[in-house]
């Protein structure tokens, strides 16, 4: 058992406590109106075999003035610094408020993201081939590294976004403006492999990266990362009831993003966009919701390096984690990473239960339940030229029109503390094992 399966066990028997305790003595209370500053926290614990013991904290201060707009906080601060003993990182800060500049809502995220061993399994889903064996130790028959299908990545992250209104509607405009430096290499392995006993050293083989660096299908002059310093544009349709879990209404936007060359991006400028569609639907009030969204995301035009073909582009993100398609924030269950192209589109529908509200310790709380199936596809493809690559091995590594949907499902808890503050809990599986095995999510806030 990890460390991570024991915290959920550990979270879960609390929460059992805590749900007890409320419903003798604090179910009858009204809920109470918040004001000032409030926060929530959360301990970041895991372990894995290869990244070493994850250990750090995240913590999201809110503040409500006066009280007159709870549950809508005027100003809200979220930190997050996490190590793994071998090396990767999050170091994050992201603020949001529609009250510093009046009539304006200003977001911005400062994150450096170390990453010593994050997916890579090609591109166009399942057009490119993956194997379970060759990561998979106890298969030592075809087994290769534990490593085979990732990289090294570090990515310092700078972004500002504004959002204004048409007059009184609905409607509101989109700018923003970030920064980008993604710099990627090979998996080391001389340093995961330190401290280890030698039967769980991992191999000093190339992986598919490296593969694919050897073929010429990631250019030489992109292999190693560089600048994606971009411009972001935008309309947004807003009518939620309350943002972080909407009850009704629709939140609909379309983006583009450019990075052109002449922003400090060399050859490598490009421009992309991003079209997303969520609604909410209440069937019983205030307790259960039916939601949906909906996403198409292609390149317009330009020359994309590989390592920004997975970047996600949104009006509005709470979120350190920016890759998909696949894992916690697209796909739930299948791997990070896995649907990637030049053009994807994705879709999530849920179900969501609140299923019990008291007041405890003078905070609001509600616990939530939620259902879940994701799908996604690879719609516009990457084109690369596979001359370099033997004919011997090219069934190993690439298949023609075999791409389809990528869909999982799964369910979910949430433990919300003054409307604001949501730690998620999901589980998802793969519907093909050609996706992975399934995944783990502990977090904070829903889906969207």
């Amino acid at each position: 058992m990890n460390l991570k399966t024991i915290f959920l066990s550990l979270l879960l028997m609390t929460m059992g406590f805590v749900a007890a305790h409320a419903q003798d003595e604090t179910t009858p209370e009204p809920k109470r109106v918040k004001t000032g500053w409030t926060f929530g926290a959360l301990p970041a614990i895991s372990f894995n075999t290869d990244l070493g013991f994850q250990y750090g904290a995240l913590v999201n201060f809110f503040y409500y003035g006066d009280g007159k707009t709870y549950p809508k906080y005027q100003h809200s601060l979220y930190g997050e610094v996490s190590r793994y003993t071998k090396g990767s990182g999050i170091n994050s800060f992201f603020y949001d408020s529609e009250y510093l500049i009046p009539g304006i809502r200003l977001t911005t995220d400062f994150s450096y993201l170390t990453d010593k061993a994050l997916d890579f399994y090609g591109f166009n889903g399942y057009d490119a081939v993956y194997n379970s064996s060759w990561s998979d130790d106890s298969d030592t028959a075809n087994y290769i590294s534990r490593m085979f299908y990732r990289h090294e990545r570090k990515m310092l992250r700078f972004m500002t976004d504004f959002q204004g209104r048409f007059g009184q509607s609905k409607l509101r405009w989109v700018a923003g403006f970030g920064i980008l430096k993604n710099t990627i290499a090979p998996v080391d392995i001389e340093r995961l492999n330190k401290g280890k006993k030698e039967e769980d050293k991992l191999p000093d083989v190339p992986g598919l990266f490296d593969k694919y660096v050897d073929w010429g299908i990631i250019k030489a002059d992109e292999k190693e990362g560089g600048w994606s310093n971009y411009l972001k544009l935008g309309l947004v349709y807003d009518t939620r009831d309350f943002e972080p879990n909407p009850m009704k209404g629709i939140w609909s936007e379309v983006v583009v993003f450019l990075s052109p060359g002449f922003f400090g991006n060399g050859d490598y400028g490009f421009s992309k966009i991003s079209a997303t569609h969520r609604q909410y639907f209440t069937l019983v009030k205030d307790k259960l919701s039916f939601v949906y969204r909906l996403n198409y995301q292609g390149t317009l035009g330009g020359n994309v390096p590989f390592y920004m073909q997975p970047y996600m582009i949104n009006s509005f993100s709470n979120s350190s984690n920016t890759d998909g398609l696949g894992g916690s924030k697209t796909l739930r269950g299948i791997m990070r990473n896995r649907v990637v192209g030049d053009g994807f589109a994705y879709g999530n529908a849920e179900f969501r239960w609140k299923f019990f509200r008291t007041v405890l310790l003078k905070q609001n709380l509600y616990l939530g339940l939620n259902a879940f199936v994701d799908a996604g596809q690879v719609v516009q493809k990457s084109k690369f030229d596979l001359s370099n690559v033997p004919e011997a091995v090219r069934s190993n590594f690439f298949l023609n029109d075999e791409e389809s949907l990528h869909t999982s499902y799964g369910a979910g808890l949430r433990v919300v503390m003054n409307e604001n503050f949501i730690l998620a809990i999901d589980y998802g599986l793969p519907a093909s094992k050609r996706d992975g095995n399934g995944g783990l999510y502990i977090g904070l806030n829903y889906l969207f």
